[in-house]
């Protein structure tokens, strides 16, 4: 049979029309490495809206005609979440490592995406791995919601591992979301590379920080694990109880949260939500004091100068002197 002429010039075109639809359509779409199918669909919290990726207006409330508290750790902020004013700092906008800090985020986005805490997890040989601080053994069984507490009771390096490593984008694609919720909270001085602060590239700076555990300690499911003094807790194997490194909760102020960190390259570090009487609120960070219970004497330092030295600052209707 004779064929018609043009008839593969038109099978061409019609070839090429197809192709152009499918590559028209599949652009609609977004391709995220490392999540399941499930994961393309997009879950995101309500509070991420047009607010909330807008920092606050940074506002620093003139201390000029008081005298300054004494603090000798290398950046630390006095911060008040209600009116977004920094009441005092010293390099509160430099950008420096913070250590277990970092596990403040971790236990954000677990919290975010994960509604289940009940779910076991088995611990593997790199979460443990040159973890440092740990409590936990390879191929030992517990739960999630173990996991978070050893992470903010403890600072549990392996179990802050633990919780990227299962969850739906593995420990690089956690880092990732860490980095997102970051972005969307408006923390513009702050990186981070892993979920257990033990790389120094996990950095922020002190205003961050500050904005970070206010954020955290207003989440009633992890500020009512960062003031817990201690935490009893069973694996498949053996009972734990864990002591909060954080020291402030066993003094007299009223402590809303709070997370430790320590590296060298960070120094001694602490970030706190404090209730003083007649007032909001309000957030202490410290990076970079000289030891342990130098990071907590520098923060009582600062509640004991606002509470009476400062004052003004803090209690609605008081004005200081001309």
């Amino acid at each position: 049979m004779r064929r018609r002429r043009g008839s593969g010039s038109s099978l061409l075109v019609l070839v090429l029309v197809a192709l152009g639809a499918f590559l028209l359509s599949f652009g609609r779409f977004s391709w995220t490495p490392n999540v399941g199918l499930a994961e393309h669909v997009d879950t995101a919290p309500v509070w991420r809206d047009a607010v909330a990726r807008q920092p606050p207006t940074l506002r620093f409330r003139d201390v000029s005609d008081l005298p300054s508290p004494r603090v000798r750790a290398e950046a630390a902020i006095l911060y008040n979440p209600a009116t977004h004013e920094v009441l005092w700092d010293s390099n509160g906008l430099e950008p420096r490592p913070i250590a277990s800090i970092t596990k403040v985020m971790t236990a954000l986005v677990l919290v975010d995406h994960q509604s289940d805490l009940s779910r076991d997890v088995v611990v593997s040989r790199r979460d443990v791995r040159r973890a440092s601080t740990t409590y936990l053994r390879r191929g030992e069984r517990i739960s999630l919601n173990d996991l978070l507490h050893l992470a903010l009771v403890a600072s549990d390096n392996a179990a802050a591992r633990a919780i990227a490593r299962v969850s739906p984008w593995g420990t690089r694609g956690f880092v990732e979301q860490m980095n997102r919720k970051a972005d969307d909270l408006g923390l513009e001085r702050t990186t981070f590379v892993d979920p257990s602060g033990l790389d120094e590239r996990n950095i922020a700076s002190p205003y961050d920080l500050a904005r970070l555990i206010a954020h955290a300690s207003s989440d009633p499911t992890i500020a009512g694990i960062m003031r817990k003094s201690s935490y009893r807790l069973r694996t498949n194997r053996r009972q734990l109880t864990v002591r909060n490194t954080n020291r402030l909760l066993r003094g007299r102020h009223v402590v809303q949260g709070g997370k430790t960190g320590y590296i060298d390259e960070a120094g001694y570090c602490l970030a706190a939500v404090v209730k003083l009487p007649g007032s909001d609120p309000l957030a202490f960070v410290v990076l970079g004091a000289r030891s342990n219970s130098g990071r907590f004497a520098e923060v009582r330092r600062l509640v004991n100068w606002v509470s009476t030295k400062g004052r003004s600052l803090i209690v609605p209707g008081l004005h200081r002197a001309d």
